[in-house]
């Protein structure tokens, strides 16, 4: 009902402004994937809370996009709503610009906040606008005229991140980027991702749940460097860091007046760059369209931050052990939901060192719930485990010396065989990438398939990607690199963090997913046929022996699954006491 009415409510605001069609993104200001809460429009309006996905809502009818981590979960939040549910990079679904592009007449027009709209997806409207006669309005947030109690704009404080963490310091990032800056003849540079600019000038905060970022803006030119920010987040002694860095410091709102003046080449990325800041631009000046420099730059990580991003590995793999050993031991014995599941690994994991939270909302879900796959429990859903199937635990942290992202699907009671089949159906797949050999300037791309063909095989497919890059106590999704059958130029390159998470997702029974975070490393090289890169994993968990047909597996994945049980149990005995050692041997015991 809270739904029906906000979305009548939109709906008066719209008519008042001449509105025929009001597109209401995920997004902040900055392109993020995860944002504040008051950048929330879309689940206020929609009821859907999941982290991707466009609401469109006309006049008449009111379409929700999602991809496909989220249709199951899209399809129970709708329910009622009378929103319907188009799917993401499915056959016979159409995008939002190709659905608006049939549908609006001539005259109408379309409004959205530009601060949110990214300008890739602009340029998108305005292609259709080329086509037939519509019009815009790009400065409206009506959501925020109907929103009553809106959260604030967050205020929390920030801090450096020190180069014992990060392996340079940001006068030599900057250098950096202004090398990169004159090969592609741009005398200024926009950013707005918050994890670019976090890197860049080794700076994080808390202004976004689980990720360490701080809302600003930021401008690089030949001889200045600019942040746009709340001048209240930092300590004078972070100031005087910065600025001894040749960083310049201006408040967060300045950077539409300071745009406004900037003369000659400006370099923008059109998907991380919202339509505000463009149309702020100074028509006269010249337009660079790329990927942010930054992106490119901090996907590849230091010796510094990859030794740093290891040692925090194993605290991370301490904590995994200990609750798994926790779990094993006291399901159907004590009373133990998705919930408390959750938060005893976030126990476990704030014991360890430079800990400063997890890195998303824990994924824990038990039985049918496994089959969303970004399902998380609420007090609504919270299920108490039982002793049969699964608990799909996908859950990070966010540590000093880096940021962790890793699934496993521990077994709670007896398996079905079809159960058991998938689980082992998953852990082949992802050996086989594990395992793979690739040619510098492979792609994620073409890698995806390496993963999904045991599933393949069985006529079975998760609709989702394989594996994301990871950042550096940053954002635990990062790009550019990925490893998903969506087409991506980006290659390969030594130094860059990758997931491997395939899975299995059956609605109505289970979801499986096996996940661990790899290292792009060299393997060979030769003058005939050029250099060969690997994945080194440096993930440190079992993987549950009691989910697996052994018979399923071949002798080569039997041998690295040992392999990986014996680099698991050598590198983290050391870190754990007797009673916690006899667990995990037990867990790794060779097959």
């Amino acid at each position: 009902m809270k739904t029906k009415m906000r979305i009548e409510n939109l709906r008066k605001e719209m008519k008042k402004n001449n509105i025929d069609y009001y597109i209401i993104p995920s997004s902040d200001s900055h392109g993020s994937e995860y944002v504040s809460d008051f950048y929330k429009s879309r689940a206020y309006v929609s009821g859907f809370t999941g982290s991707a996905g466009i609401l469109l809502v006309g006049l008449e009818e009111t379409i929700l996009w999602t991809d496909g981590r989220y249709f199951i979960q899209a399809e129970k939040q709708l329910e009622g709503s009378d929103i319907k549910l188009y799917k993401m990079r499915i056959p016979g679904w159409p995008t939002i610009e190709e659905y608006l592009e049939a549908n609006v007449k001539f005259d109408q027009t379309i409004g959205f906040d530009g601060k949110t709209y990214s300008l890739e997806n602009y340029m998108k409207l305005q292609k259709i606008a080329e086509k037939r006669c519509i019009n815009f309005k790009t400065d409206m947030d009506l959501v925020g005229e109907i929103w009553e109690d809106r959260p604030k704009l967050p205020k929390e404080k920030a801090f450096i991140h020190d180069v014992k963490y990060s392996g340079k310091s940001a006068k030599e990032k900057l250098n950096e980027v202004r090398k990169a800056m004159g090969k592609l003849e741009a005398e200024n540079y926009i950013i707005s991702s918050l994890d670019d600019i976090a890197w860049l000038f080794n700076i994080r905060g808390n202004d976004v749940k689980c990720n360490p970022v701080v809302l600003s803006y930021a401008v690089v030119t030949k001889d200045k460097a600019i942040l746009f920010v709340s001048l209240d987040k930092f300590s004078k002694e972070d100031i005087s860091v910065l600025n001894n860095n040749g960083v310049e410091l201006k408040e967060y709102e300045e950077i539409f007046n300071f745009v406004r003046v900037l003369e000659g080449s400006i370099l923008i990325d059109p998907n991380k760059t919202n339509a505000s800041i463009y149309k702020s631009i100074n028509e006269e000046s010249s337009i660079i369209e790329d990927l942010n420099i930054t992106t490119k730059l901090k996907a590849v990580k230091n010796d510094i931050e990859i030794k740093n991003l290891k040692a925090c590995q194993i605290r991370d793999g301490v904590a995994m052990v200990r609750f798994m050993k926790w779990l094993k031991e006291n399901i159907g014995k004590i009373e133990i939901s998705e919930i408390s599941a959750s938060e005893k690994l976030e126990e476990f994991r704030s014991l360890g060192e430079l800990f400063k939270g997890i890195s998303f909302d824990t994924i824990a879900a038990h039985k049918e719930h496994g089959a969303m796959m970004h399902y998380f429990p609420t007090k609504e859903s919270d299920y108490t485990l039982e002793r049969c199937g699964f608990l799909l635990i996908d859950s990070g942290g966010q540590y000093l010396d880096g940021t962790t992202d890793i699934t496993r699907t521990f077994v709670l009671g007896d398996l079905t065989e079809e159960e058991k089949k998938d689980f082992t159906l998953v852990l082949k797949g992802h050996i086989n990438l594990m395992r793979t050999k690739f040619l510098k300037g492979t792609t994620g791309s073409n890698l995806d398939i390496m993963a999904r063909k045991p599933l393949w095989d069985e006529g079975i497919d998760y609709k989702c990607g394989t594996g994301h890059g990871v950042g550096f106590f940053l954002s635990v999704h990062e790009g550019p690199q990925s490893l998903s059958p969506v087409p991506n130029k980006v290659q390969l390159e030594e130094g860059m963090i990758l997931t491997n998470e395939p899975g299995i997702y059956r609605e109505g029974k289970h979801g499986i997913r096996t996940e661990n975070t790899m290292l792009v490393v060299k393997d060979s090289e030769s003058k005939e046929f050029g250099e060969f890169y690997k994945f080194e994993v440096i993930s440190l968990c079992p993987i549950d022996l009691e989910g697996i047909d052994f018979d399923l597996l071949s002798e080569e994945e039997r041998d690295w699954l040992n392999k990986y049980h014996t680099f698991v149990r050598e590198t983290l005995k050391e870190h754990l006491n007797e009673e916690e050692f006899k667990f995990l041997e037990k867990a790794t015991k060779a097959i």
